[in-house]
C-alpha cells in the first residue's frame, strides 16, 4: 500500500483521516502545519501528500508549489472547507490530483485517496 503524508492543523480531523487510510492498509505520516510537512517530506519519501489549504505557518498552496517541484512524482491531494480556498488551488491544476471539500465522510476519503494513488 502507500505511504501518505496528512498535513492538518486541526488535531482531531488529522487522527480521523490517518486511522482511515490505515484500514486501508496504507502507512501514515502526520504534520500540523505545512512547515512541518514540508520537514518530513525533506526526510522521507511518500506516495502521496493529503494536505489542508487553510494552515498556520505555511499553507498547503505553498506547500505544494514546494513539494511539486522537489518531489514532481509524488501524488497531491488538498482538502478544504472554504469556497475561495478551493479558487486558489485552480492554478495547482497541473500539480495536484484534486481538492476535497470539507466536511467529507470517512467513504469519501478513502475513495479520494485511492483515486488520487490511481491516476
Amino acid at each position: 500500500m502507500a505511504k501518505i503524508l496528512i498535513t492538518e492543523d486541526e488535531d482531531a480531523l488529522r487522527s480521523f483521516v490517518a486511522r482511515a487510510l490505515r484500514l486501508d492498509g496504507h502507512e501514515t505520516v502526520e504534520a500540523g502545519d505545512g512547515a512541518d510537512g514540508l520537514a518530513c517530506l525533506q526526510t522521507e519519501n511518500f506516495d502521496l501528500l493529503l494536505s489542508d489549504i487553510r494552515m498556520p505557518v505555511m499553507d498547503g498552496i505553498e506547500l505544494t508549489h514546494q513539494a511539486s517541484a522537489a518531489f514532481p512524482a509524488m501524488k497531491i491531494l488538498l482538502m478544504t472547507g472554504y469556497a475561495e480556498q478551493r479558487e486558489r488551488a485552480d492554478d495547482l491544476a497541473d500539480k495536484i490530483v484534486d481538492v476535497i471539500s470539507k466536511p467529507f465522510s470517512l467513504p469519501d476519503i478513502r475513495k479520494a485517496v485511492a483515486q488520487a494513488l490511481a491516476a
